[in-house]
């Protein structure tokens, strides 16, 4: 049950109205790493979880996300708060606020986009959406940075840095509730990634750029159980290259078999 109080989360000052950075914060109102979305992914996920420890992880910080649009729908009108007035310039400036919009924040993000249930991602499967949550929160913290350095208002920018701030707290949280599930890490689902295949890394980018990238070599592809797997060697097509190192001769002549239809 919801149940709303006639007080902000954090007091929303704005000194000099910007209906220019004004629409920039509907990017965290309607975008696709905004509250909205945010506070719906996290609600619809915990309606969905049959963990009770982690549903409530995820309706607390679903709900706090709903308080975090409040937030950001007050600072944003306060600072669109121009473009209800008759002004041919601010108007020109924006005619989706100003017109069809009265001046208000309405559920777009900065470019006029719509926002969309498409911007949620909702698995059922615990831990792969934590892990989306984490990512989200990630990319809500950036974008808020930028907003911070886009703005001059010291209240605005007050605001805007104890929304930041609870963005890495609540990616705090999922990482850790994420952690304590005490799963593997590439443990996904149940059906369990091919043997072998699963640690042979592909080499697909070669050569050397024009601004003096090389074939790069790091944790992320040798040490432990990687195997490298040099582009050449997937000319034949990685369905063939699995037959002819896994199967024998049997497997070699199905490869070749195979190259002649493709060619």
């Amino acid at each position: 049950m919801y149940h709303h109080i006639k007080k902000l989360m954090y007091t929303v000052n704005v000194g000099t109205p910007d209906p220019r950075f004004g629409n920039m914060l509907l990017e965290q109102f309607g975008g696709a790493n905004g509250e909205l979305a945010a506070a719906m992914q996290y609600s619809v996920q915990g309606l969905n979880c049959e963990d009770p420890d982690r549903k409530d992880l995820l309706m607390d910080i679903g709900t706090e996300e709903l308080s975090h649009l409040e937030v950001v729908g007050t600072l944003a009108r306060m600072h669109l708060k121009p473009l209800r007035h008759k002004n041919g310039n601010a108007a020109a400036d924006d005619p989706l606020i100003a017109i069809a919009g009265g001046g208000g924040v309405s559920l777009f993000n900065s470019m006029g986009d719509a926002w969309t249930a498409d911007y949620l991602k909702i698995t059922g499967e615990l831990d792969v959406d934590l892990r989306s949550n984490i990512a989200a929160e990630a990319r809500a913290k950036i974008v808020y940075e930028r907003l911070l350095n886009h703005c001059d208002d010291p209240g605005s920018k007050d605001a805007l840095q104890f929304l930041m701030t609870r963005e890495i707290t609540h990616m705090k949280a999922f990482t850790l509730a994420l952690e304590s599930l005490g799963k593997n890490p590439f443990s996904i689902g149940k059906i369990p990634p091919t043997p072998g295949l699963v640690n042979q890394y592909f080499d697909d980018s070669t050569g050397v750029g024009d601004q003096g990238e090389q074939n790069a070599r790091g944790p992320w592809n040798q040490g432990g159980d990687w195997e490298i797997v040099e582009s050449p060697a997937l000319a034949q097509g990685v369905e063939n290259f699995e037959s002819s190192h896994g199967k024998g001769a049997e497997g070699e002549s199905r490869a070749t078999t195979r190259n002649r239809k493709t060619a």
